[in-house]
């Protein structure tokens, strides 16, 4: 009897145990779902809905992040890098490999890809921001990081120099990019996609680069050529507001709206400089100002000789493309024989200037604007500028737009027919392109003497150059002028900028 009240009571005890179990898991979990909806219903309230709710009370340490992280996003990409890193390199060897033959600095004769892998190590996307939801149009940034193991080798060759691979070690890049979705009714859905890096936080490329089997030396300066030439690239072809658009799908679809229009013209005068830093043993430096928006679109005051507080009242015409992202860039040089020194360099952001308002400005010129590498604190003088900016209407607009592409076309014929080497040439002498190449479209100046010779029409410069053999020299009308040695961007470097004497530069006055 009591074998049979125990085992009774033990079968209770379980029952009860397991029922009691039960009702406690199904009670956690209805406390969870509940916290999981309340959760919800907070994380989809924003920072002036919960101050609403809370009033004064509202917690400082609530945070909400500007991007979202997408831990899914990088796990996909790691599993798909292999086929996205073949699809990536031919992608890259067929767009980047022209640019760096358009681009490719004075004194070097080829500059093309020997080797190219992107390795093993995929990218990885910090967050995602959704920027704007327009009609037919979704604007994203992407925080992007990618300290990767690619194998990247150059082939560098120069004139009475044999080729010289040189590899680019320890690639790291740090930026954020735009990407902006044209939606459409048929599928994909997406018509166009627009690409591009923006410029605050300013994109960062850092690498080493290493002969293989050789010396850097060998080519002289080799090292800030390649590093101007890669700053150009990303400054003048990939940083917003530049863009690439590329259709999907092989929907038709009109891309004129997503493409990038001139949005204004600056009037810009170089006045005089002050207190020069002086690079001579002997005498004083021989001043002179390169100025740009877009490094492909440069222009050069005429040398003052033997001054420290040079006077050039010099005026110039340059495009802007986006007020609110660009700036324009004011580098000092000293004339000298072989590369030219840089005596200082300073930044005027667009944004600070007002239409149809002219506007003084006395700027301070340091040694880089990289404060990072700024070591020399000294003084190096002041360069005043005035500017006077005019927003362009639809008319002038299109008109500045369709300029720009002719200029860029006639350098591209000029470089096939071999009167320069590329693109960056056609502004050391080759042919006199003017302030931003758009043949000074507000002012409806735009008369164009044709390229004798070679055939090419080179409107808006009102210039003309005689011959097709020459590299380094145009002829003007009635005076003739003489192409300068190249000048450097970057201390030791070379980059060509328009040879001017005189009255140098985009229509002087």
């Amino acid at each position: 009897m009591g074998l049979i009240s125990g085992i009774l009571m033990g079968m209770i005890f379980g029952i009860s145990l397991m029922a009691g179990w039960r009702h406690m898991m199904r009670y956690r979990s209805t406390k969870r779902v509940a916290k999981a909806v309340d959760m919800k219903l907070l994380g989809s309230l924003n920072r002036d809905d919960l101050k609403k709710i809370c009033g004064d009370n509202f917690p400082e340490w609530i945070s909400f992040p500007v991007y979202e992280q997408v831990k899914w996003l990088n796990k996909l990409l790691s599993k798909m890098w292999p086929f996205v890193a073949d699809a990536g390199e031919m992608v890259i060897k067929e767009s980047v490999e022209p640019l760096l033959e358009e681009y490719r600095p004075p004194g070097i004769t080829s500059l093309k890809f020997g080797k190219l892998s992107l390795g093993n190590v995929a990218p990885k996307v910090e967050g995602i921001r959704v920027q704007s939801l327009k009609k037919g149009q979704i604007t994203m940034d992407i925080d992007f990081r990618w300290g990767g193991d690619p194998s990247i080798i150059l082939a560098v060759e120069a004139a009475l120099v044999a080729s010289i691979p040189i590899q680019l070690k320890d690639l790291q890049v740090f930026t954020v990019v735009r990407v902006i979705f044209q939606l459409a009714e048929e599928i994909p859905c997406i018509s166009a996609v627009v690409v591009a890096l923006l410029s605050e936080p300013k994109p960062r490329i850092d690498y080493t680069l290493k002969a293989v089997g050789g010396s850097l030396t060998a080519i002289p300066g080799i090292s800030d050529m390649i590093d101007d030439t890669v700053d150009t690239i990303v400054t003048d072809m990939l940083q917003w507001p530049h863009r690439i658009v590329v259709p999907i799908g092989g929907i038709p679809v009109d891309l004129s709206e997503l493409e990038l229009k001139p949005q204004g013209k600056l009037t810009l005068t170089i006045v005089r400089a002050n207190d020069l830093k002086n690079m001579e043993m002997i005498g004083k430096s021989d001043p002179y100002v390169v100025v740009y928006i877009r490094p492909l679109f440069k222009v050069k005051t005429k040398v003052i000789e033997n001054n420290l507080n040079p006077v050039w009242n010099q005026i110039f015409e340059m495009i802007a493309e986006d007020k609110e992202t660009q700036s324009l860039i004011l580098e000092v040089f000293d004339q000298d024989i072989g590369q030219d020194k840089r005596l200082g360099i300073a930044k005027l952001p667009l944004i600070e200037l007002e239409a149809e308002i002219t506007k003084e400005f006395e700027l301070r010129l340091l040694p880089s604007l990289d404060t990072l590498k700024v070591k020399d604190k000294k003084d190096r003088g002041t360069i005043t500028i005035k500017i006077l900016y005019h927003e362009f209407n639809k008319e002038e607009q299109l008109a500045a737009l369709e300029e720009e592409k002719r200029i860029l076309e006639e350098r591209k014929k000029l470089k096939e027919q071999g009167v320069i080497g590329s693109t960056m040439d056609a502004l050391d002498g080759a042919a006199s392109f003017v302030g931003s190449g758009v043949g000074l479209v507000g002012t409806g100046v735009g008369a164009g003497v044709g390229l004798v010779g070679s055939g090419v029409g080179i409107v808006g410069s009102g210039l003309g150059a005689v011959g097709s053999g020459l590299s380094k020299a145009g002829k003007f009308m009635g005076r003739t002028i003489t192409g300068q040695s190249t000048h450097s961007r970057k201390s030791g470097s070379t980059t060509p900028v328009n040879s001017v004497q005189e009255n140098g530069g985009a229509k002087p006055r």
